[in-house]
């Protein structure tokens, strides 16, 4: 047997010179398989993506303060975002973000929070959600002023 005919052989539709136990798995499997082994991949790469619809915070500079960036995206841009039950503007329509000073977000919060309520509001359905956002750690923390700090390494 020629290259010719073991390339020809090879093609999908054609016989193949091998025995079945013999012959490459999508030969024998057929395009089911290989469609199953892509949905499963592409399942695969589309969970991650669904887990990043919860708001997220960090911390920024705006201007010369510190400032917490909250950012979420929601399904109609005319819901309302509303921060520990404060309603707030903000920028963008699906995907959204607000700044709001530190010492707003102190105020608004409980002493040494480390979450704050997010929540939205659509008028038209009548539907509302809430989500608990993690702080950037110590955000609200308490701050403790410290004479001296004695560090030993043995």
């Amino acid at each position: 047997m020629d290259r010719t005919s073991t390339f020809n052989a090879a093609l999908p539709g054609s016989p193949s010179p091998l025995p079945p136990e013999r012959q490459p798995f999508f030969t024998r499997r057929g395009a089911r398989s290989l469609a199953l082994i892509g949905a499963l991949a592409f399942a695969s790469l589309a969970s991650p993506a669904m887990a990043s619809s919860e708001p997220s915070t960090r911390l920024v500079r705006c201007g010369g303060d510190s400032c917490l960036q909250i950012s979420g995206h929601r399904d109609d841009p005319a819901s309302i975002v509303s921060i520990n039950g404060h309603v707030v503007p903000v920028e963008g329509e699906y995907s959204w973000r607000v700044h709001l000073p530190v010492e707003v977000v102190r105020q608004w919060s409980a002493p040494h929070a480390r979450t704050i309520e997010v929540s939205l509001l659509d008028w038209e359905m009548q539907l509302g959600t809430i989500a608990s956002v993690d702080l950037p750690i110590g955000l609200l923390g308490g701050v403790t002023n410290l004479a001296s700090l004695v560090v030993s390494a043995r």
